[in-house]
């Protein structure tokens, strides 16, 4: 039979190299540093995204209600919803500059 201990080591060494690259306890929901900063440029272009979802989930009245609570303009809060989102999915984008136009 074969000395695996080499390939084991290896393994143990990528899990622990794994392990300190991510944060357990960090909030999967917390906006990725590069969308914040494109969200706060002051001179990021903006475009318009239509899309008909589902009126059972009252996504509108809930952006309002985020809006209210915590003063994020309506804009945003869907953009760091999606992005977040299709970050998670593997989905990332190609920002060449804090003020690339997102397109």
């Amino acid at each position: 039979m074969p000395d695996l201990s080499h390939h084991a080591r290896q393994l143990r060494d990528l899990a622990d190299a794994l392990e300190a690259q991510s944060d357990p306890t960090e909030d999967p929901f917390t906006p990725h540093p590069d969308t914040v900063e494109v969200i706060n440029g002051r001179h990021t272009s903006r475009g318009q995204l239509n899309y008909a979802v589902p009126d059972a989930l009252q996504l509108q009245r809930r952006i309002r209600r985020c809006n209210a609570d915590s003063d994020v303009p309506h804009g945003d809060i869907v953009a760091l919803a999606l992005d977040t989102y299709l970050r998670a999915k593997g989905y990332l984008p190609d920002l060449k500059s804090p003020q690339a136009d997102g397109s």
